[in-house]
């Protein structure tokens, strides 16, 4: 009798401990103990690449894929943040007009949130994309996500985790919504005008490469493929989609007739201040004088372009990123990151805060930069040769259809590997193989501040940015880079 008395008291002490009915307490109790399978760091790698794959067949311009790459970098970070035993911190009231986000009592695998977080974040983005890009976001996720429960995540924990990754996406869709990016799109710019001033001198000639995509779409007004079932769809049906609506996109792919975003320094940061947190001094005023400090650095880009070594070139072509090229500048870097998780034996929670943090820096560098560009409207080096001192001075990188200062490449490098070298230090040397697959030999660095360097040099011997231009631009990112640090705390 007494025997029985103590097992029914310890039954009740595990419902109480349990909080739930007797009949399922012991159960749930041996649930809550068994731990969820480890996350896969390829789950963010396998994003990296798949992004970096969308914005070269997009021929997305350099300002758009970095937000592209933040919002989505944010959705992933915040889905493995969402459990309670995650050591990440949520960003939600940390990002400039980003509130609280959603959260879940339930039991929950933090990578089942990123992926669904990270579907519903690309998708909105992507929507004016290719049919195939938007079948690639869903085939990773419906790919990612059955990985998840092949690994052992319960279907009710995998239920609850794609719910919640589902609301935490939404709300940075809704986010991303009011950041000023919309109010770009169609907007009519004419730039100054002045011997002085910037002109476009980008041909789409020059930028053919650039159109010879290897994606199979067919971009029509009007297609009687729209419909096509594509889960049953004939092969040659592949070849029909969606067309890309006619007028302004969500979506723009590089126009070299046109500048590139110039309003692009007007949206909302994403962590600094305001645009013009970093400032830098300002460029040398205009001058054809002899010995006046713009006429020196000009004879400086020319004299460097025409006496580069074979190693020079190389360094120049390697680091171009041009558009629908060789991807773009901020997801060169992202490359470089997708390796550093293997690399460094990332945790995929230690993969997505330096993802997070990385493209959040470079996003903010970007609109920083591009406030300045805008405002200055600095002239090209090749136009200023072409005017000064040699009329067929050609350059070794295309010169893009934007103003000179200060370089892009430069600060949004500065940002990311101040960023880089906080989280991962800067005595790792390694191999970017980022351009292999486009013919250009992999390259040795040092360390992160060895290619930061290079970068920026780079745009000197490629004939496109004046020096000054070069070091207040990595001025500028470190300055952004260290603003992003200080400001947002990613550990709990």
């Amino acid at each position: 009798m007494h025997g029985e008395r103590r097992r029914r008291a310890r039954l009740r002490r595990a419902v109480v401990v349990c909080g739930i009915g007797a009949a399922t307490a012991l159960a749930a109790c041996a649930r809550r103990e068994t731990a969820l399978p480890v996350a896969d760091p390829a789950t963010v790698t396998q994003w990296m690449r798949t992004q970096l794959a969308i914005v070269r067949a997009e021929r997305v311009n350099p300002p758009l894929a970095t937000r592209i790459a933040a919002y989505g970098a944010l959705a992933l970070y915040e889905g493995f943040a969402a459990p309670a035993a995650s050591p990440l911190r949520s960003l939600g009231g940390q990002l400039n007009g980003l509130g609280a986000l959603p959260t879940s009592r339930a039991r929950l695998d933090g990578a089942s949130v990123a992926i669904a977080a990270e579907r519903t974040v690309m998708a909105a983005l992507l929507e004016a994309g290719f049919a195939s890009t938007r079948r690639a976001v869903d085939t990773l996720a419906s790919a990612q996500l059955a990985a998840r429960v092949r690994a052992g995540v319960p279907q009710v924990v995998h239920d609850s985790s794609v719910a919640l990754g589902q609301r935490i996406g939404e709300a940075l869709v809704a986010w991303a919504a009011v950041d000023s990016f919309a109010a770009t799109r169609g907007r009519p710019y004419a730039p100054p005008t002045g011997r002085g001033v910037w002109v476009n001198t980008s041909t789409p000639d020059q930028h053919l490469p650039a159109a010879l995509s290897g994606e199979s779409d067919i971009v029509l007004e009007r297609n009687a493929g729209n419909a096509t079932d594509y889960e049953r769809a004939a092969t040659r049906e592949l070849f029909m989609n969606r067309p890309k609506a006619r007028g302004p996109s969500t979506l723009g792919a590089l126009d070299p007739s046109k500048p590139t975003e110039p309003y692009w320094g007007r949206l909302r940061p994403f962590a600094l201040a305001h645009a013009d947190a970093c400032p830098i001094a300002p460029p040398p005023p205009y001058s054809e004088q002899p010995g006046s400090p713009f006429h020196i650095m000009a004879k400086a880009v020319y004299d460097t372009v025409r006496a580069l070594t074979p190693a020079q070139k190389a360094t120049a072509l390697f680091w171009a990123d041009n558009a629908a090229m060789t991807g773009t500048p901020g997801f060169h870097w992202m490359a470089v990151m997708s390796q550093m998780v293997s690399r460094r034996g990332l945790s995929a929670e230690q993969a997505a805060e330096m993802l997070a943090l990385t493209t959040v820096s470079i996003a903010d560098a970007f609109i920083a930069t591009w406030r300045e560009k805008y405002r200055s409207n600095v002239v090209r080096p090749v136009t200023y040769v072409q005017r000064v001192f040699d009329p067929r001075f050609t350059t070794v990188v295309i010169t893009p259809p934007f103003p000179e200062y200060p370089s892009g490449h430069s600060t949004q490098s500065g940002a990311a590997v101040r960023v880089l070298t906080r989280l991962l230090g800067d005595t790792i040397a390694f191999v970017d193989s980022t351009q292999v697959d486009i013919g250009y030999a992999p390259r040795a660095f040092a360390s992160f501040s060895a290619a930061r360097d290079e970068v920026a040099i780079s745009r000197l011997y490629g004939g496109i940015h004046f020096l000054p231009a070069i070091t207040e631009g990595v001025t500028m990112g470190e300055c952004i880079g260290d603003a992003v640090l200080t400001r947002l705390r990613t550990r709990r």
